[in-house]
């Protein structure tokens, strides 16, 4: 029997109790309470798909069906609940988070109206507000959530949660025998899906991180070269005790940069080895002014063009061919060949159509440029680059390109940014305003 018809059988009974009851006691659709939050949290744990008993002419059950195994076979974190159009919509998104405890991106059907929010370590505030503007007008309600899921599955990252493969709470009693022949005959099929994603993960992992040790080796060479021309000894006349730290401090980054680099396991890693280098270039510039009388250096984020250029001495504008104009930091160097009318040294990377600037190099190099940079200061800098388009469009999600070494999936229980499910429902506006230019 194949995966797909397997777990569809197996989530047909792994209905949770409470739900099963309320429409048995309600009996008439009219009279039916809203079914908790908690209840539908409990749903979404066990599958990524909830339908609302009271909501079953919104979305058929077999689109259910194929809707949630098209999100498991992805294994991505994504949540979808169908709710009738009465259903309170009061700190919804909020609640439903708290309740369900799993990093992820979450839409919600009510009624005729959609809309969603997403851990923002998932997808950026404004890549939900992009995704949920797309499919407005898409039609339907299976027409819609098939096209909410499609763009989420390209855009966000991370991994479903293990809940959905192994998870089994709310089963009515009297079916526990079912359950486990049903387990017993599909469980090689659901482990072998689950294993196969993993698999495709990691190999996905693996060859960024491959790309990025070429890079990541240069910096590290670099830098361990800067140190050998360094002329400088602990014991020389007119060293003192702040030159002795800010050497051993450059001496130590080098250590840890090689040490990170060779522990590292997949490109959010890397973070960990730049901030290293960075930090100790940074050591060797305040070393440089101690020697040489100068006012010690503004800390200050490493060259925009190269980091191995050092530590920035400014901001300029600068406007990339064919971008727009935004202030970036740079060297003395490049500061200088800009004002001279020449383009400064940029650093640039192997990719599959040849030697391009590190931010059109692809997500794999996030982490890298997160690692010198700080996530907060990326995104304006890299406006209208690769990078900088998966940042602010629905392509920019977590995964390579978040800079925080994050993977969805992850049960956080209530520990999360409320301001990311805040607002109300149709709102868009997350807490802080705005909306998502064409509501309900």
């Amino acid at each position: 029997m194949k995966d797909a018809t397997m777990r569809t059988l197996v989530r047909l009974l792994i209905v949770p109790v409470a739900a099963v009851l309320a429409v048995l006691v309600a009996g008439a659709p009219g009279a039916r309470a809203a079914t908790d939050v908690s209840e539908i949290a409990r749903a979404l744990r066990e599958s990524p798909v909830y339908v609302d008993p009271a909501a079953q002419d919104i979305l058929a059950k077999s689109d259910a069906e194929a809707l949630a195994n098209k999100i498991e076979d992805a294994d991505e974190p994504v949540f979808v609940a169908v709710l009738p159009a009465d259903y309170p919509t009061q700190d919804l998104f909020q609640n439903l988070r708290t309740e369900t405890g799993v990093t992820g991106l979450y839409g919600i059907r009510l009624g005729d109206r959609f809309d969603a929010r997403a851990d923002s370590s998932v997808l950026s505030r404004q890549g939900v507000r992009n995704l949920v503007t797309s499919v407005q007008g898409a039609g339907d309600a299976k027409a819609q959530l098939n096209d909410f899921v499609d763009s989420a599955l390209r855009n966000t990252g991370g991994s479903a949660p293990n809940s959905w493969s192994d998870g089994s709470s709310g089963v009515p009693v009297g079916g526990l025998i079912t359950v486990g022949a049903l387990a017993a005959a599909g469980g090689a099929g659901v482990y072998a899906v689950s294993r196969r994603n993993r698999r495709r993960r990691e190999e996905e992992q693996r060859s960024a991180l491959e790309k990025l040790r070429v890079v990541v080796d240069e910096d590290i060479t670099a830098f361990g070269e800067e140190l050998d021309r360094l002329d400088f000894h602990p014991g020389e006349p007119g060293a003192d005790d702040a030159m002795r730290a800010d050497y051993a401090h450059a001496l130590d980054a080098y250590e840890r940069s090689k040490s990170f680099m060779a522990a590292a396991r997949k490109p959010e890693d890397v973070r960990a080895v730049t901030q290293a280098v960075e930090d100790g270039r940074f050591a060797l510039a305040s070393l440089a002014a101690r020697r040489e009388g100068r006012p010690l250096p503004e800390r200050r984020p490493p060259c925009f063009f190269d980091p191995r250029h050092g530590p920035s001495v400014a901001d300029v504008v600068w406007t990339p061919p064919g971008g727009a104009e935004r202030e970036v930091p740079v060297c003395a160097a490049d500061r200088t060949r800009l004002a001279d009318g020449l383009d400064p040294v940029i650093r640039e990377v192997d990719t599959d159509y040849g030697r391009r600037p590190y931010w059109d190099a692809g997500p794999a190099y996030g982490p890298w440029a997160g690692g010198y940079f700080g996530g907060g200061l990326l995104p304006g800098l890299l406006v209208g680059t690769m990078l900088g388009g998966m940042m602010a469009g629905p392509a920019y999600g977590a995964g390579y390109g978040d800079f925080g070494g994050y993977e969805g999936g992850d049960v956080s229980g209530a520990d999360f940014d409320g301001g990311d499910f805040g607002g109300g429902f149709g709102g868009g506006d997350f807490g802080g305003g705005g909306d998502f230019g064409g509501g309900f």
